[in-house]
């Protein structure tokens, strides 16, 4: 089998993929580059996630990269058109012609004796494997498990005469139309579901065990069209529109985390506002403080728009046991179905299950902390590309690969061939990266997967783009806890040399 040499392997060609090879090329323009991809296009989740009504949960403006402007002014953007924009990005940046497609990853093993990864990969269309020699490794995949999604099981649910779906798996001309849905849960997926189901089907009904805090933003950016009216600059606009949101989003999530009760008023108070003077409101009063959980966002109010309807219903409550014909719920309510959508959320697995080595030896992933978000303690030339939780991912995404290829820039410059971050224990802490603040179910479930929240910087993960941009973007690359050395061979190389 033959071994294919590299300067830089990419995992994953969704948005995080796309963004890191984006960064080293740009700043490392000479660099032989692959990017591998197990799906048959780009985009990631926006090319798994298939499910009606499907869209970003953030702002265009920051969900889009920070190099090529999202020039439509709605605010939120449908599934489809997000992949495409990822798909452009890459065909217009030469990333396509360099990504292998139905590629798993299956091990990355470093050897410090050569200063490279070894990766075994495999066709999945052929089951024919593939080595790929890499001098440094991104890890792009996000941290979604891609097979299995998070699916509780409930009782009686083999007695149920109709169609099961999960939306992650969600069946290709499944039609709902004159159908009684249930949908199961009460985060993002869910929500979007509801009004884009509602206009078709008999009657769509919402069971959730708790609510979440929902906010309504416009379908078009006032600012935006402004702009584009007065027929300024794309690249200005976008600029323009993306520093406000960023700092928009930025003030919001710290007001709310210091003024929880004020917070939670105003946040109630706008959907009492949307939803009208009939609302039960115990369906969108959460038992816990905003940003406890993500919160969820509707354009245009058109969650409530089928609510007041009479389309769509929400019902708060436990399931007590499926039927034949619906779900039986703990208060005795029954629930008529001939859909039941499970958006019960999804599994968390880093790096899509690859197995990690260093020298041979396996690498615990969940017993390391991450240097300055990006670089993994004790694993040598590796960027690990995970997202915010309290913001548009994209926006650490695109720090992420900036940091990279000034870091690679800087190996290239200083004769560097090894890069290592190295913590001690008093860095480390109990949680996870995403386990302090957030109490959402995958978080907690990220516990047992991801690695440690660090104790102090540059391995504390704080999710503020301010003081990540600082850190990443503008502080030296030199630092005492990242550790430059030559390859082993190199070494001895020099050593033999210098005797002779």
């Amino acid at each position: 089998m033959e071994q294919q040499q590299v300067d830089v392997l990419v995992i994953g060609a969704g948005i995080s993929g796309i963004s890191a090879a984006c960064h080293v090329l740009r700043d490392n323009p000479g660099a032989s580059l692959v990017l591998l991809e197990r799906r048959a296009r780009v985009g990631g989740t926006w090319d798994l996630f298939r499910y009606p009504g499907i869209r970003s949960d953030s702002d265009m403006p920051t969900f889009g990269f920070g190099f090529r402007p999202w020039r439509d002014a709605r605010i939120l953007a449908d599934g489809a058109q997000i992949r495409q924009y990822v798909e452009d990005a890459a065909a217009d940046l030469g990333l396509l012609e360099r990504t292998r497609f139905g590629r798993r990853a299956i091990s990355a093993d470093f050897s410090h004796d050569n200063g490279r990864w070894t990766v075994e990969v495999e066709d999945e269309a052929t089951g024919e494997r593939e080595s790929y020699s890499a001098g440094y490794l991104v890890g792009a995949t996000g941290y979604y498990d891609y097979d299995e999604p998070y699916r509780p099981k409930f009782p009686g649910e083999s007695e149920f005469r109709g169609t099961v779906v999960h939306p992650q798996h969600w069946p290709e001309g499944l039609d709902h139309t004159g159908k009684r849905v249930v949908v199961i849960g009460s985060g993002a997926t869910a929500i979007t579901l509801l009004p884009a189901m509602a206009d078709d089907a008999a009657h769509v009904t919402m069971v959730q065990r708790s609510p979440t805090y929902i906010l309504t933003l416009p379908k078009v950016d006032p600012l935006t069209s402004v702009l584009q009216r007065l027929r300024a600059p794309a690249r200005l606009t976008y600029r323009v529109v993306r520093a406000r949101n960023i700092a928009l989003q930025r003030g919001s999530y710290a007001f709310c985390r210091k003024y929880p009760r004020l917070a939670r008023t105003a946040l109630l108070g706008l959907v009492r506002a949307q939803a009208g003077k009939g609302v039960d409101m115990r369906h969108f009063s959460p038992r816990y403080k905003p940003w406890d959980q993500r919160l969820c966002v509707v354009p245009g109010g058109d969650l409530f728009k089928v609510l007041k309807s009479g389309k769509a219903s929400v019902a708060t409550d436990h399931i007590d046991t499926f039927t034949a014909d619906g779900i039986r719920l703990k208060s005795g309510e029954v629930l008529k179905a001939d859909i039941v959508i499970t958006a019960t959320g999804l599994n968390v697995r880093l790096l899509g299950g690859m197995a990690l080595t260093v020298d041979g030896s396996p690498v615990d992933v969940t017993n390391r902390v991450l240097y300055k978000a990006v670089l993994l303690e004790g694993v040598p030339n590796m960027s690990l590309v995970i997202g915010y939780t309290n913001a548009s991912w994209t926006l650490k995404a695109d720090l992420a690969g900036s940091y990279t290829a000034r870091l690679l820039a800087h190996m290239r410059r200083h004769g560097h061939d090894i890069a290592t971050p190295h913590a001690t224990d008093a860095d480390r802490s109990e949680f996870s990266v995403m386990g302090e603040a957030l109490t959402s179910g995958y978080i907690a479930r990220a516990d047992q997967v991801m690695p440690r929240q660090g104790t102090r910087d540059p391995w504390r993960l704080w999710n503020n783009y301010y003081r990540d941009r600082a850190l990443l973007q503008d502080a030296p690359i030199d630092d005492s806890s990242l550790h430059f050395t030559k390859a082993q061979a190199a070494r001895g190389a020099e050593e033999a040399t210098r005797a002779a």
